[in-house]
């Protein structure tokens, strides 16, 4: 490899580094813009706390984050910009992967997690032309506007219904696929209605009906389904 084409590797390889770690501080960080703790942040890429120390303080000298000894890293408006570029990117791609492909929704995380960093601004255009301007991801995700705005969420999570209420199933975290497979073999995808039958004693599961069925849904899973009211 000749030292141009090192060089341009390592750069691309930065600049990856950089967008993954926006996007985990954006994702982290929440509605509240809260400091985001190291620790934190390295679980959630999986890298050493040593690793995500340097990064940061690398994406603070570029004026992405702030960092702030003891309470951690939140985000700048270039930083939230860079992120909100990337989830664009990946969600976008996951609904591409997902209606003109085919593939399956359990699959497609990984997919865009790659392709994310590597699509110039005219594909991304292309793809969301394709998709007819989409405002969510297969998995109920909103997909951020070619202005970067993201729309306002109100829906509330599925654990706090109590028996007896209904909701319409809107969202659900896309980084667990077999959480996704577990709930494709039931039919239970966004969209679909669910009412609150009961909750097992003892730590047991939720119980959900759809479409005459019941179906036991368990906390870890029921933790990260979100669903509309009304």
């Amino acid at each position: 490899m000749s030292a141009r084409a090192h060089n341009a590797h390592r750069e691309r390889r930065n600049a990856e580094g950089a967008e993954n770690y926006a996007k985990a501080i954006y994702q982290l960080q929440g509605r509240e813009e809260d400091a985001v703790g190291t620790g934190a942040i390295a679980e959630r890429l999986g890298v050493t706390a040593a690793s995500a120390s340097a990064m940061l303080r690398r994406l603070a000298d570029e004026g992405l984050i702030e960092l702030t000894r003891y309470r951690g890293a939140r985000l700048t408006d270039r930083g939230e910009q860079l992120a909100l570029e990337v989830i664009r990117h990946h969600r976008l791609l996951e609904l591409f992967l997902a209606e003109v492909l085919g593939m399956p929704w359990d699959r497609v995380h990984a997919e865009a997690e790659v392709l994310e960093h590597h699509i110039s601004e005219e594909l991304e255009e292309l793809i969301a032309a394709k998709l007819g301007e989409p405002a969510r991801d297969p998995h109920g995700d909103p997909i951020p506007s070619p202005d970067l705005d993201l729309a306002s969420d109100e829906s509330v999570p599925l654990a706090s219904l109590e028996p007896g209420q209904s909701g319409t199933f809107v969202r659900v975290s896309d980084r667990d696929a077999e959480m996704l497979r577990y709930l494709d073999e039931r039919g239970i995808h966004p969209g679909a209605r669910l009412r609150v039958t009961g909750r097992e004693p003892f730590g047991g599961p939720l119980m959900v009906e759809l479409g005459g069925r019941r179906h036991p849904l368990g906390d870890e899973l029921v933790a990260r389904m979100r669903v509309a009211l009304g």
